[in-house]
Order: C-alpha cells, then sequence, then structure tokens
C-alpha cells in the first residue's frame, strides 16, 4: 500500500542532533497516523508516496520540528507552589496556582529545568526547541485507517509523545 492520507504508517527511526549524536531510537515499531496530528509536516511529506520497506532521511530544521527557542518561555516560580516530592525533568501543563508569572501561556507544559530553596525554574519550550535534527526512518508497514482513527486524526500517540517518552495519554503532572 502506498502511504497517501488517511491511512497508518508502522515506523521506527534513529533521531540525532546536527552533529549526529544520538537524541533517540524507536527500535520497536510504533504506529502513527499519516494526514492528521501524529506526525510533523516535514516527515508527513517525505513519506508521501513510499510503501513498506522504505528508508528515508531527514535534515528538520527547528522551525520543521519543535520550533525555535523562545528564553521568554523560562520563568521561576516561588519552590513552596510545587509538590515537595520535585526533581528536574518533571513536566507540569501549566503554572501553578498562584504563580508570580501569570502571563505565560496556560497550554504549555513546562519542565522544572532547576530547583532551589526559594524557587524552581521552569521551561515552556519543547526540550527540543531551537535544535536542528536527523531523523533516519525505516517505514514497517502501512494500512488503512479505522473510521476511529480518521475522526481523532490519530492512532493515540504521535511523535511527540513518543520523543518525550510517555506513552500515548499518559498524563503530564
Amino acid at each position: 500500500m502506498i502511504i497517501a492520507a488517511p491511512c497508518v504508517v508502522s515506523l521506527t527511526w534513529q533521531l540525532s542532533d546536527a552533529t549526529n549524536q544520538a537524541i533517540d531510537e524507536l527500535a520497536e515499531p510504533v504506529e502513527f497516523f499519516y494526514g492528521g496530528d501524529d506526525l510533523l509536516a516535514k516527515v508527513e511529506e517525505a513519506l508521501a508516496g513510499h510503501e513498506e520497506g522504505a528508508e528515508l532521511s531527514l535534515q528538520l530544521e527547528p522551525e520543521q520540528a519543535f520550533g525555535v527557542y523562545e528564553p521568554e518561555l523560562v520563568c521561576f516560580e516561588e519552590r513552596k507552589l510545587f509538590p515537595e516530592a520535585l526533581e528536574p525533568g518533571m513536566a507540569f501543563e501549566g503554572l501553578p496556582e498562584g504563580a508570580a508569572t501569570p502571563d505565560m501561556p496556560a497550554d504549555r507544559v513546562y519542565l522544572v529545568t532547576e530547583i532551589y530553596p526559594s524557587h524552581v525554574v521552569l521551561d515552556g519550550n519543547h526540550p527540543l526547541a531551537g535544535m536542528a535534527l536527523r531523523l533516519r526512518l525505516k517505514v514497517r508497514g502501512v494500512r488503512e485507517a479505522s473510521d476511529d482513527e480518521i475522526e481523532a486524526r490519530s492512532v493515540g500517540g504521535g511523535f511527540v509523545s513518543v520523543l518525550d517518552g510517555r506513552p500515548a495519554g499518559d498524563p503530564v503532572h
């Protein structure tokens, strides 16, 4: 079957930065909805017209991947607003109630980057924002999308959730 919207593609990949330092490897195939919300536009563009067995290498500039790094999405909040058990790398959907920077976007996931006795540093950028990426893909399968998948425009995970290391649907704090 040729990859054309709407369908479901099963992929494996190796992701590295522009200097070929490994970032992520998806060794076991994972399904993604093609023609919806699961894949980056540049990845969909490259997959179009291919079929099972295709191997592709892509260079993704920040604008085509996770965006440019925005320093204004970094903020400092009081330590007392967070749970006692707090570690760098923890993610929070939006800022806690009582945040000192209420003008920050509420629809962002903020990662804890540093913890101090009096405050916590949060970053609303994706961890790969600002990075040029190299992606080697292998198409492991292509199938017709179900009616439910077409309606949802997703098979439930997507490129970003796989790279975040969370299973599809796994909640953010």
